[in-house]
C-alpha cells in the first residue's frame, strides 16, 4: 500500500497508536539514564531490549479496538512474517560463524597479519584497516572491538599514547564493517525489511563507504602518531580462508544461508587442520553462537509482532505521513530525495533512543519501505540509507555498546571514545552529499 493510498484511510491518522513504541523506548532509554547516573557499567544494556518491549506489547493490545484473540493473532502473524523468520535464522547462523571463527584463530590471524603489514608510523591507519577488515568479515562491530581493544591497550600503555585517538580509530573501523558487511545483522535487517538483495545493497553502500574510509585514512595518517610494536613472523595465513571465501561467495550472489553454513564448516576445518579443533568443541561453539543471538532473535520476533499490531491500528501509516511531509518540505520538488531524507531521519532518530542500530532498523523498516515505494527509491538504496544512518548514529553514541566496551577496556570515558570517531562523521557528510547529487534532477 502506497502513502497516497494510506492517506485515504481513516486509521492512517491514528498517530496515538505509536504510543507503545514510546513505552518501549522510554523504558529502554530511561533505565539506561537512571543506571548511568548511578554509575552502573553498561547501563543501557542492563535492561535487555527483548524484555523492555514486553510492556509495550501489552499496551498495544490494551489500546487496540479489536478483540484480544484477534489482536494476539495479529501479533503472531507479524512475528511469523517470512522476513522476520528469515532474519532470525540468519542471525543464528551469523552468531555461530563468529563464535567458531574466533575459537579457531581466524580473528587472531587477521589481526596479526594486518598489523605486520604496516611500519610504526603508519600503524594508526593500519589499525583502522585491520578493524575494518575484521568487522566486514565477521559482520559485528562488538566482536571486532573485543578482539582488537586488548591489543590496542598494550600499545597505549607501552608507548604512552592518547587512548581517545586509538579508541576513535578502532570504533571507526568497527562501524565501517558493521555497516558494509554482507553478514552484519544491520545488513540482514535492512535488506530483508526493504526486499533488497545483499549484493545490490553492498554495491550501493560501497560507493559511500569507500570514499569516507579513504578520507578517514588520510586524517589518521596525518596525525603523525607512531606506535612501536613487535613484528610477528609466524602468522596463521590459513586462518584467513573462511573470511575470504564467505566474502567472495556473498559478492557472487550465493544464498546467504549457504554462505554462512560454508563459513562455519570452513572455520572448523581450519581449526582442525591447524590446532586440533575437536568435533565436540565445534558443536558446543555453534550452540554458544546461537545463544549469543538469543536476545536479538527474541527481539526481532517481538518487534515484528508489535509492528503488526501498530500497523493494524494505523500507527505506522501515520508515522509515514508525518516523516514524508517533513521530508517534502525540505525537498518539495523531488520525491526520491524526500524519501531518502525521510528514511535517513527515521533511522538516525530511532537509533538515538534505542542505542542499537539493528533494533532501530527493525523498528523503522516497514515505514522506510513505504517511503521508498512512494518515492520510487530502489530497495538497494533504501536499505543502504537505512543501514548507513543507523550505524552513523551508533558510532557517535557515548552510551552505545561499542563506546562502552572500548571505554571499559581502554580505561577511558565513553565520551573520550566517541570524540575521535571520525569515520561516522565523515560517512554522514559523504553519504549526504553523494545521495543529494544522485537524486539531483
Amino acid at each position: 500500500m502506497t502513502t497516497s493510498e494510506l492517506k485515504k484511510s481513516p486509521k492512517a491518522e491514528r498517530l496515538s497508536s505509536l504510543f507503545p513504541f514510546a513505552v518501549f523506548l522510554g523504558l529502554f532509554l530511561g533505565t539506561g539514564v537512571v543506571l548511568t547516573l548511578q554509575g552502573v557499567d553498561f547501563a543501557f544494556y542492563q535492561l535487555p531490549a527483548s524484555i523492555a518491549i514486553i510492556p509495550a506489547i501489552l499496551v498495544a493490545i490494551w489500546l487496540g479496538k479489536a478483540p484480544i484473540s484477534e489482536q494476539i493473532s495479529q501479533f503472531i502473524q507479524g512475528a511469523g512474517h517470512q522476513n522476520i523468520i528469515t532474519m532470525c535464522i540468519i542471525y543464528l547462523l551469523a552468531g555461530a560463524f563468529a563464535t567458531v571463527a574466533k575459537a579457531t584463530g581466524s580473528v587472531d590471524a587477521s589481526v596479526q597479519l594486518g598489523l605486520s603489514l604496516f611500519p610504526d608510523y603508519l600503524l594508526l591507519p593500519g589499525l583502522f584497516l585491520v578493524a575494518a577488515f575484521i568487522s566486514t568479515a565477521m559482520g559485528t562491530s562488538m566482536g571486532t572491538i573485543a578482539a582488537i581493544a586488548p591489543i590496542a591497550l598494550g600499545f597505549i600503555e607501552s608507548a604512552n599514547l592518547d587512548a581517545s585517538i586509538i579508541a576513535g580509530v578502532i570504533i571507526s573501523g568497527a562501524i565501517f564493517g558493521d555497516n558494509l558487511s554482507i553478514i552484519s545483522d544491520t545488513t540482514i535487517a535492512s535488506t530483508r525489511s526493504q526486499g533488497a538483495q545483499m549484493k545490490d545493497k553492498f554495491k550501493v553502500n560501497f560507493k559511500f563507504a569507500i570514499p569516507a574510509a579513504i578520507i578517514c585514512l588520510i586524517i589518521f595518517a596525518s596525525l603523525g602518531v607512531s606506535i612501536p610494536h613487535e613484528q610477528i613472523n609466524d602468522i596463521n595465513v590459513v586462518g584467513l580462508i573462511p573470511y575470504i571465501v564467505i566474502l567472495v561467495l556473498a559478492l557472487l550472489g550465493v544464498n546467504v544461508f549457504l554462505v554462512l553454513i560454508i563459513g562455519i564448516v570452513l572455520a572448523a576445518g581450519v581449526g582442525m587442520f591447524t590446532q586440533g579443533y575437536q568435533l565436540s568443541t565445534w558443536v558446543k561453539d555453534i550452540n554458544t553462537g546461537f545463544g549469543n543471538m538469543q536476545d536479538l532473535f527474541i527481539l526481532a520476533l517481538f518487534i515484528g509482532g508489535l509492528s503488526e499490531l501498530i500497523k493494524q491500528q494505523g500507527g505506522l501509516a501515520a508515522l509515514t505521513h508525518k516523516v514524508e511531509n517533513l521530508a517534502r518540505k525540505l525537498s518539495p520538488n523531488n520525491k526520491k530525495r524526500a524519501a531518502g531524507l525521510g528514511i535517513a531521519s527515521l533511522a538516525f532518530t530511532c537509533n538515538f533512543f534505542t542505542a542499537n542500530n539493528t533494533v532501530s532498523i527493525i523498528v523503522t523498516g516497514e515505514t522506510a519501505k513505504n517511503l521508498a515505494k512512494d518515492g520510487e527509491l530502489s530497495p538497494a538504496h533504501s536499505a543502504s540509507i537505512l543501514d548507513i544512518f543507523a550505524c552513523i548514529n551508533q558510532g557517535l553514541l557515548p552510551y552505545g555498546a561499542q563506546a562502552l566496551l572500548l571505554g571499559t577496556t581502554l580505561k577511558i570515558s565513553p565520551i573520550e571514545v566517541v570524540s575521535s570517531a571520525f569515520y561516522p562523521l565523515i560517512l554522514f557528510v559523504v553519504a549526504s552529499i553523494a545521495f543529494w547529487r544522485v537524486t539531483k534532477k
